[in-house]
């Protein structure tokens, strides 16, 4: 897997990765599972879990004060999307959502707020995590992607 070889196949970006991946229009090299009309939802290339989605608004805000009402809400019901799917794909039996606002709350990219959803599972956390301070993801993330949109609930409003 190229991200495990620390390869960017995309070259390094100047601009924000949130506002540029979507304007590229190359969704599933990119990862992009769903367009809504104000946010989007996306696989983490660089996944905790299996299934580590992130949820994006469009608007290049760096916290959710600065959010508009109608992205702030578009933001949830996407979560809710990304929920049901995760629950479909995986069984997951709990999940992390959150949203990591400032460098010192460990937002890597803390221009352009985003939340994290993490499916979790009983005893998820291995010696690989203990011992080497490593995550071992056993899904390719193509094969992911392709589940991710397979599962996305149809029907809703975004």
């Amino acid at each position: 897997m190229a991200y495990l070889r620390n390869e960017n196949p995309s070259g390094s970006r100047a601009g924000c990765i949130f506002c540029d991946l979507p304007a590229e229009h190359r969704d599933a090299e990119n990862l992009i599972v769903h367009r809504g009309q104000l946010a989007y939802v996306m696989l983490n290339r660089y996944p905790y879990n299996n299934g580590h989605m992130l949820v994006v608004p469009y608007q290049h805000v760096d916290t959710l004060e600065a959010l508009d009402a109608p992205a702030l809400a578009e933001l949830m019901l996407l979560a809710k999307q990304a929920l049901t799917a995760l629950r479909e794909m995986y069984h997951a039996q709990a999940f992390n959502l959150g949203v990591n606002i400032g460098t010192a709350a460990g937002a890597g990219i803390a221009d352009h707020v985003h939340m994290h959803i993490v499916p979790r599972w009983t005893a998820d956390s291995n010696f690989m995590t203990t011992v080497a301070s490593t995550r071992v993801i056993p899904e390719d993330l193509d094969e992911t992607y392709r589940l991710a949109v397979q599962h996305w609930p149809a029907g809703d409003a975004t």
